[in-house]
């Protein structure tokens, strides 16, 4: 993406669209995903890292639409209200993002560490002909209950992000086509 006059662009045009529409299009789409994960153990054990890494990459477009954004509001004439909005609730997106992003990275890892707790526990309930002293014994339930936990905190942070997401474009959207249209 090439600087002109403090602006980062794209063929010519401010490189933000491009960047929001990331935004706009990943995040939700990771959200969506993330739930799957959160309510199927199997979706988890298949699609678990894809999912994360897709997250990781949603997350990573948030505070590059906000720089490229602030670039293009300094070659704007003085902002409105819908504008001084659309800013103000952008403002506000990375940290759900991010938090979003733990809540998945804390899913995936710990559904892996639930998958192997089961295993442990179906070897404890039904021991080789000649069990092992090693697996003898109770067997911990902390991640099983952890991934609970981040299941249903993936779930109410795909949410909020997501509103906030469409927040954040309706406002601006607003905010670019006010007069336009009507």
């Amino acid at each position: 993406m090439p600087l002109v006059d403090g602006l980062f662009t794209v063929a010519g045009l401010p490189a933000h669209p491009l960047l929001v529409d990331a935004v706009a299009v990943l995040l939700p789409l990771a959200a969506v995903c993330s739930v799957g994960l959160a309510v199927h153990r199997g979706a988890r054990r298949r699609f678990g890292w894809p999912v994360l890494v897709l997250t990781a990459v949603a997350v990573a477009a948030v505070p590059l639409a906000e720089a490229t954004g602030e670039q293009l509001r300094n070659h704007l004439p003085a902002p409105d209200s819908l504008l001084a909005r659309h800013e103000a609730l952008g403002e506000l997106l990375l940290p759900y993002a991010l938090g979003f992003g733990v809540a998945v990275l804390l899913l995936v890892v710990a559904g892996k560490l639930a998958d192997r707790e089961r295993a442990a526990t179906n070897r404890a309930e039904h021991p080789d002909p000649a069990p092992d002293t090693d697996r003898a014994g109770a067997v911990s339930t902390l991640w099983r209950r952890t991934s609970v936990l981040a299941s249903v905190l993936v779930i109410g942070m795909s949410v909020v992000t997501t509103v906030d997401v469409v927040r954040i474009g309706t406002t601006g959207a607003q905010a670019v086509w006010q007069g336009v249209a009507h």
